[in-house]
């Protein structure tokens, strides 16, 4: 398979419509039965992505773009967190028409579409607008984009342009001498702050390839019409920036400087055909090569470059200065909830410099707050979901060897977040861990303590196992700095999860201060004191200490029916993150080929190939992410540990090569087939391997990983 050809695999609508996958009509409700994601068009993690539109709103869980919907409302360069249920902010739209009673604006223009005139790319999307018969095109780099609206030959065209401030208070201004319209859009806070400003705006500057004039009775300080008497093809540049107008300006000029639309298709088809091409894989049928090409593009959305071409950014958590990066793109829009599982381990593979400015972004954030942050997004704090994983990405980078930056302070920080309480004011604006002061009182958070400074409430047991985690990854870290007293600290309290697992009934659960259990019991049902899920899935999540929790369940037999049970049982739900590492704790207790045997079956029952073939929420790459590592063969079931559980690759052979002057790894799984789904035996380098774990050098080294397929 030749690089350059990768791109043909890629079907961003994957995930558009509602799930229709085994899991998703088992487990899912509300928005978690959507993949969430939008058709984005744009370079890897672009600033600003473009979409078509049939959502003309930034309010929270709307993505731009919904496969069942039968109105396209305009093509909007958006930040909408991929997958998530989240808010676009600072995003601007266009959208072309031709009927003239339109102009007064007692209603938006929109047009009736067919997805049989769609072309949905990374590079590309067309489509047909059928209510005023025009062609609409559109390609992008990664802080602007290039629209081109081919209208009815005979017909002025017209353009609506909003400023999609769902406040209110974005503001559109013209200059038809300079054929432009700009404007801003302000961001604002969701979650910790809600509403609040959250210190900057989307800013876009708009060019076109023919003059305007202004067309309707009355503009409104959010949107305006502009039409083109000549109509035929007309072309818009448009730059964005966070940082000002002139910015947008210039990041538009360095990176869109001609009107060859067809040139930037091509640049940004290049792009994206190197980057899937660090990954090339043989076998497998074409719905294989689909679902595994569509989920790594889905990796590559988020977090977002935040910065301008000249490094200039936004300040973090309503610092109103404008910053400079130097030396490295600044990101923004961590999930981390979500992406520290399996997303930026993947990356740490194939986009090591990459990983190293999210790591000095993170880093940035907390000296400009004063806290490392937790979930990152739209410039601030937020206390979105729980845990403490920034800090675990961090650590889990440094032990993969992303390690050229300034790690004393990064300590400082993450220290902090697990050690000290914040004030008052600061907690309630979303700085620092939830509940540590109980945390740390009890090695516990107990059900008293309800947390309700935060989005997520109470969720007690969840919180103290994340942050067991998080201990555990924070202490790898320490010890590598020479850091022993904290260190020896931390690795105790790596240990907390056992103080939230009852041994008696073999699950964790709900516990009072005193140490009473909760009552009544019941594992299979959803608790206050569990995030999104049960006690089961979360009974799962020790992933530093797999040999602890067998012990703890008596064993490996025990450990082993438990398991089985959960998965037999069909309790596991792969919709959301809970117990993504689930699968891969087979071989810890001697039974690898049970892992083998339910990777399989997942990648094959939980992923498809239409608009419904996300389980669950995309949630910013880390649904794809497990994809992509499952179907190379291997997953990273605790950040914080440099290496992967090996389970069934869904290949012959798989080539990574990060980079081209670099051995790469390759990874070939000789008699791979649907009837051979396990492995019988193992070489690495020629050798003998009968390790399930892989190491992270090994990956990156490069090397030859041979398998042979057995029934």
């Amino acid at each position: 398979m030749l690089a350059q050809n990768l791109i043909q695999y890629v079907d961003p609508l994957i995930g558009t419509a509602n799930a229709t996958t085994e899991s998703a009509r088992k487990h899912g409700e509300g928005t978690e039965n959507k993949g969430q994601t939008f058709p984005a068009v744009g370079r890897p993690f672009g600033m600003t992505q473009w979409t078509p539109e049939t959502r003309a709103t930034e309010v929270k869980c709307v993505s731009p773009y919904y496969y069942a919907d039968k109105r396209l409302t305009g093509f909007r360069g958006s930040h909408w967190m991929n997958g998530s249920c989240t808010q676009d902010y600072g995003s601007v739209t266009l959208m072309p028409f031709t009927a003239a009673q339109l102009d007064t604006l007692k209603t938006r223009p929109t047009s009736r579409f067919s997805h049989e005139t769609e072309t949905a790319k990374p590079d590309y999307y067309k489509v047909t607008l059928d209510d005023f018969g025009i062609t609409a095109e559109v390609t992008a780099s990664v802080r602007s984009g290039i629209l081109r609206f081919t209208f009815p030959k005979g017909q002025a065209g017209r353009i609506y342009i909003h400023a999609n401030s769902d406040e209110k208070q974005g503001s559109v201004q013209w200059n038809p001498n300079q054929k432009e319209v700009f404007g801003y859009n302000p961001a604002h806070r969701i979650y910790q702050g809600s509403g609040q400003s959250a210190g900057f705006s989307g800013h876009f500057v708009i060019q076109f390839d023919q003059s305007f004039v202004i067309s309707q009775s009355k503009a409104g300080p959010q949107y305006v019409i502009v039409t083109f008497p000549e109509g035929g093809t007309i072309q818009a540049r448009v730059g964005t920036s966070f940082t000002s107008l002139q910015a947008a300006k210039k990041n538009l000029q360095a990176e869109l400087p001609n009107w060859n639309f067809e040139v930037v298709r091509q640049q940004t088809q290049k792009v994206w055909n190197e980057t899937l091409g660090k990954v090339q894989v043989k076998g497998g049928t074409k719905d294989d090569q689909v679902k595994f090409y569509t989920a790594l593009y889905h990796s590559y959305q988020l977090p977002r470059i935040a910065s301008d071409v000249d490094g200039s950014y936004p300040g973090f958590a309503q610092d109103t200065t404008t910053h400079k990066a130097v030396g490295f793109d600044y990101y923004d829009d961590f999930s981390m909830w979500d992406t520290y599982r399996a997303l930026h381990p993947l990356m740490t593979i194939l986009e090591p410099k990459r990983s190293l400015h999210m790591v000095k972004s993170l880093v940035a954030k907390a000296q400009q707050g004063g806290w490392m942050p937790i979930f990152p997004a739209w410039g601030s704090y937020t206390a979105a979901m729980i845990g403490d994983h920034a800090s675990t990405m961090i650590a889990d980078a440094y032990q993969r060897g992303i390690r050229d930056f300034d790690t004393e302070t990064a300590y400082r920080y993450m220290r902090q977040n697990a050690f000290d309480s914040p004030t008052t004011i600061e907690y309630k604006d979303g700085k620092g861990r939830r509940a540590l002061t109980s945390y740390l009182k009890y090695n516990y958070i107990p059900l008293e303590d309800s947390v309700w400074d935060a989005f997520h409430k109470r969720e007690q047991v969840s919180r103290t196992l994340e942050y067991a985690l998080d201990d555990f990854a924070l202490s790898q870290f320490a010890h590598s700095l020479g850091k022993t007293a904290d260190y020896e600290i931390l690795q105790k309290r790596a240990q907390n999860y056992r103080n939230v697992f009852d041994q008696q009934t073999g699950y964790v659960r709900g516990r009072y201060a005193d140490g009473r259990w909760i009552e009544p019991f019941t594992p299979f049902q959803k608790a206050s004191y569990i995030c999104e899920g049960t006690p089961y899935h979360y009974t799962w999540y020790v992933p530093q200490d797999i040999p602890g929790l067998v012990e703890l369940m008596g064993g490996k037999t025990k450990f082993l029916e438990r398991l089985n049970t959960f998965f037999d049982g069909g309790h596991y739900w792969h919709g959301n993150e809970t117990d993504h590492q689930a699968a891969y704790l087979f071989p810890y207790a001697g039974q690898a080929r049970k892992t083998q045997e339910w990777v399989r079956r997942i990648v094959r029952e939980e992923y498809g190939v239409g608009p419904g073939g996300i389980t669950g929420n995309e949630d910013a790459g880390q649904m794809s992410a497990w994809l992509v590592c499952s179907m190379m063969g291997f997953y990273p079931v605790c950040p914080g540990k440099p290496e992967y559980v090996l389970g069934s690759p869904s290949f012959t052979e798989i080539q990574i090569q990060p980079d081209a002057k670099k051995k790469p790894f390759v990874i070939q799984a000789v008699g791979n087939s649907d009837s051979k789904p396990y492995v019988g035996s193992m070489q690495l380098d020629g050798k003998t391997y009968t390790n399930f774990v892989l190491p992270h050098r090994t990956i990156a080294e490069g090397g030859n990983l041979r398998l042979l397929m057995s029934k």
